[in-house]
């Protein structure tokens, strides 16, 4: 006799147990209590055959089939969150929920103005917005709508080109009355360089070869990008910056433009089968509008 597939709370509570490391913070967060939390964990280890944690002074353990599980469990998040915004979207009206994903800089300093003119224009639309460097995806359905730096290479998805925003060295007003301005790019050896901490394959092609722009140069490193704007508006030193966001700050001065100037490629995407969401491809539409205007340096 086929056992029955176990239901998705219990995997929903697997998650949670996973994230926050206790049944009490997984059952607070849940809205649920610990008991019945420890039963849903029980249920679906004894629906799966396998132990997924183990008790420890530090709390509870998983264990490695439990890390198997989890981007398996994930997916099944995702889908699921996909099935109920899908759902509360009413043929012909636009209303529903539209999960948008971007990286850091352009989700908190560029995105919030312009979803702020969608929804003048769309007050029945909640959005959803992820804001992370790691690229989520959107064949899983993780997000409906994407701002890529990286051409997409899958299939099924639909894309409109942004453009080119231009990235160049940046310092504020009150670090160059200190120290002074570089005259030519050797000069940034002898400033406080603002840069990376580990560098990724993406950030090694972008960077040319003749900048000295390296991490044993550098007097701050992270690879948070918020954090390194933030540190370049505090004044700490000079910091690689997106023109046109640079361009919203007159404190900000641009430095050796004729030497520095990255083209950074941009992208809006979602899935094909997403074209006849009404709130998704207005979004889409919208976004992609106010993002070429931003490249090119003319925001709304």
């Amino acid at each position: 006799m086929t056992k029955p597939e176990p239901a998705w709370d219990l995997y929903r509570s697997f998650l949670a147990v996973m994230r926050e490391g206790s049944l009490s913070a997984a059952a607070r967060e849940l809205g649920m209590t610990q008991p019945s939390l420890g039963r849903h964990i029980r249920e679906l280890e004894t629906a799966l055959g396998v132990a997924l944690f183990t008790r420890s002074p530090q709390g509870l353990l998983p264990t490695d089939m439990a890390l198997e599980l989890v981007p398996h469990a994930q997916a099944m998040a995702s889908a699921t969150a996909a099935l109920r915004r899908a759902a509360t979207a009413g043929e012909g009206k636009t209303r529903g929920v539209v999960r948008v994903t971007a990286s850091e800089v352009i989700g908190v300093e560029v995105l919030p103005p312009i979803l702020a003119a969608f929804r003048k224009e769309q007050p029945e639309v909640v959005i959803e917005l992820s804001v992370s460097n790691q690229s989520q995806d959107l064949l899983r359905k993780d997000a409906d709508v994407a701002i890529r730096m990286i051409r997409p290479t899958q299939q099924a998805l639909v894309m409109r080109h942004i453009g080119r925003i231009e990235l160049g060295l940046y310092a504020h007003k009150r670090y160059l009355r200190t120290h002074g301005r570089p005259a030519a790019l050797d000069d940034l050896r002898q400033h406080s360089l603002i840069g990376f901490d580990r560098e990724t394959p993406y950030v090694r092609s972008m960077r040319p070869k003749n900048l000295p722009y390296s991490r044993e140069l550098f007097a701050l490193r992270t690879d948070n990008d918020l954090a390194a704007l933030a540190a370049i508006r505090a004044g700490y030193g000079i910091g690689i910056c997106q023109v046109p966001l640079a361009a919203q700050d007159a404190h900000l001065v641009r430095l050796l433009p004729e030497s520095l100037a990255l083209p950074m490629e941009a992208w809006v995407v979602m899935h094909e089968d997403l074209r006849r969401n009404l709130a998704v491809r207005r979004l889409f539409d919208h976004l992609a509008a106010a993002l070429i205007g931003y490249a090119k340096g003319k925001p709304d």
